[in-house]
């Protein structure tokens, strides 16, 4: 007979998660493996909500299984480490994003991009190596092998790092990996959400000129005068578009609903980069000639290794890029589903979990 999530580990565990596609979160009871040789338990403290733990909630993406506990924008404090343990101690700070393993052996991962491994496993929703379902970081503890953990410095706040697992190398990894990191380069910025702000942080810290497009004019004062961006386009305005035709030298687009890329496109510079880090729930139309007309590539980008995770934690401790938040409750989290959904947050909803999550 299958064991129950809180028979499944020795170690009990609570957390919040949805029992069906409704999505609605309530507390469970779980638990955790033992301390392993090579990882580490640490007390959670905040976790960040992300627009896909609301898609898995809903298996709006169809690979749901219930119960699901999300949350993969995790920080805390070290309580155990393992025998084998060499990069981390009791009352270290600590942080988990998207990924908890990978097979450590591929191409990719011998090239720090366990993140491209076709055996990554992912925080929550997947299948660990010992065959028990993974469960993210609405919870109160974590154990984690040492290698998928990055170290928080000391003059990052918790609650502020906890963003930066998912949403900020999500936009730090392709800023780096298409060279739009160089001062005096033009970059658009596509969506002005959790992604997207921390985005044109990053645009701005790496010196670029940074423009944000978006579809919504009410939000050029916040853009502008709050984030830092130096201008800002309306998406749906023909006449702002024809204006910057040919301006930028490349585009991150965080948007995650149907939108048209031929806009875009006409808005590189020949030999721009228009790069994909949203995730639309059906195909985009791509027109061809216009790439052909000017040397232009449309790519991807998937958050980031581990070893690029730290450099861009680090870099942010050492530049003060830090995610726009709104620190809530845990039983507060359905609430904040319903207003993320009508992008009702500035700009990432963080758990409090360390001081909400009740034990029973």
């Amino acid at each position: 007979m299958a064991r129950t999530p809180e028979e499944e580990h020795p170690q009990k565990a609570v957390g919040w998660a949805a029992r069906d596609n409704s999505g609605v979160l309530s507390p469970l009871k779980f638990s955790r493996r033992e301390t392993g040789e090579q990882d580490l338990t640490f007390k959670v403290l905040y976790c960040g909500i992300c627009h896909s733990d609301l898609h898995n909630i809903k298996n709006e993406w169809g690979h749901s299984t219930y119960p699901a506990v999300p949350g993969h924008e995790i920080v805390g404090v070290v309580t155990e480490v393992g025998s084998k343990v060499k990069t981390f101690k009791v009352g270290d700070k600590v942080g988990v994003g998207c990924m908890v393993g990978a097979c450590r052996s591929c191409d990719n991962c011998s090239n720090d991009l366990e993140n491209y491994c076709s055996k990554m496993i992912l925080t929550y929703g997947s299948t660990y190596y010992d065959g028990t379902k993974t469960y993210g970081g609405y919870s109160n503890i974590m154990v984690v092998d040492e290698h998928f953990a990055v170290r928080i410095p000391d003059n990052i706040p918790l609650e502020a790092a906890a963003p930066l697992l998912c949403a900020g190398i999500t936009v730090y990894s392709p800023l780096r990996y298409y060279g739009l990191d160089k001062p005096g380069l033009h970059v658009g910025i596509v969506g002005l959400g959790g992604l997207g702000h921390v985005a044109v942080k990053f645009a701005k810290a790496f010196g670029s000129k940074v423009t944000v497009i978006s579809t919504s004019p009410n939000k050029k004062d916040e853009a502008i005068n709050r984030l830092g961006a130096d201008s800002f386009l309306v998406s749906r305005d023909p006449e702002q578009l024809q204006a910057a035709m040919g301006t930028m030298d490349g585009i991150i687009d965080t948007v995650s609903a149907f939108h048209p890329l031929l806009p875009l496109i006409g808005l590189l510079k020949s030999h721009g980069k228009l790069v994909m880090v949203g995730a639309p729930d059906r195909p985009l139309e791509l027109p061809i000639f216009p790439l052909l007309m000017g040397r232009k590539i449309v790519g991807g980008s998937c958050i980031g290794g581990m070893k690029e995770t730290q450099e861009m934690i680090d870099y942010v401790a050492k530049h003060g890029v830090k995610p726009e938040i709104e620190v809530i409750p845990m039983d507060y989290v359905n609430t904040a589903m319903e207003r993320m959904l009508k992008s009702d947050v500035r700009y990432r909803f963080v758990l409090d979990i360390g001081n909400t999550l009740k034990a029973e």
